[in-house]
């Protein structure tokens, strides 16, 4: 019977719902969110999980505003939860780091000691002279992890800062040189390989 009253009251449907139809919008979108970078990166199996979860949760949160159209409470939250879910799922992208990037850099300047340095740290180089509109210049290319791609380049910019680098997404690759794994990205690697 308390339930059932605390149910029916104003604070429950004023506060507690609001916040109920939020944190669904918020899940719903932020699993969108990694459901579609798991489509562009070719993870089928997974995406489709996600899909499911995401769909159920958004027909519920849904279902809930439309059948109350008289409180546009639900409906801010309903809005709010979309926009935060927006935000939480690129940050979530971002910390699952899935996929390798190409990193090319051109250095007029002796490259050697940057090669060098990324051998040791782990990293696969190609190094090739060029010629730039300004003369003779190297370009350096890396195929790295997306978790490894600010490390690259903060060694890049410590060795030469005025160096250009360009980034590119690898959508497939074959063998390669890597630093070492942590168990984490072993975890990341598996999924993306069941996915397939």
């Amino acid at each position: 019977m308390q339930v059932s009253s605390f149910v029916d009251s104003t604070f429950f449907s004023l506060v507690i719902f609001p916040i109920i139809i939020f944190a669904m919008r918020l899940c719903d979108v932020s699993l969108m969110t990694i459901r579609i970078i798991f489509v562009s990166k070719g993870i089928k199996f997974w995406a489709s999980v996600l899909g499911f979860f995401e769909i159920t949760v958004w027909l519920i949160a849904i279902s809930q505003v439309m059948n109350n159209l008289d409180k546009p409470l639900y409906a801010i939250a309903y809005a709010l939860g979309f926009a935060t879910g927006n935000y939480l799922g690129a940050f979530l992208e971002e910390k699952i780091a899935i996929g390798v990037n190409l990193v090319r850099v051109i250095t007029n300047k002796e490259a050697q000691p940057l090669v060098d340095y990324l051998n040791k740290e782990g990293f696969g180089v190609t190094s090739i002279d060029a010629e730039g509109s300004k003369g003779p210049v190297k370009i350096i290319y890396s195929v790295v992890r997306r978790k490894d791609l600010k490390k690259i380049i903060d060694i890049v910019n410590e060795f030469n800062p005025n160096a250009f680098y360009s980034i590119e997404e690898v959508r497939g690759i074959n063998k390669g040189i890597f630093p070492p794994q942590n168990v984490n990205f072993r975890f990341r690697n598996k999924l993306t390989r069941k996915g397939k």
